[in-house]
């Protein structure tokens, strides 16, 4: 089980808004999105500290998106996937999806 930052009901997630590179796109495992001392760094805009943490702690990880990382705070429970086009990353909720049935 991936450990979460929780604030007022709400879990932390990193997403790589800038073009180019993505980070959860890009190999970063599901614990890195979660990642608390990965949040505290981005919240704290400390993004050479960010870099040097993940290439450490997840050392396969391409490291090119993490200074475009922010924190979003989705409601606990919400399912969600990260969508990327070109490197950019966005937040797609499931209840915002219109499956299409065979």
């Amino acid at each position: 089980m991936v450990k979460k930052v929780m604030r007022d009901g709400q879990v932390g997630v990193l997403i790589s808004h800038g073009w180019g590179s993505g980070f959860y796109t890009w190999g970063a495992p599901l614990q890195a999105i979660f990642d608390e001392k990965l949040i505290y760094l981005i919240e704290n805009e400390k993004f050479d500290e960010a870099v040097e943490y993940v290439s450490l702690t997840y050392p396969n990880v391409y490291t090119g998106g993490v200074h475009d990382l922010r924190v979003h705070w989705i409601d606990e429970g919400v399912e969600f996937f990260i969508d990327e086009y070109d490197g950019a990353e966005d937040i797609v909720f499931k209840e915002n999806v219109n499956w299409i049935t065979a």
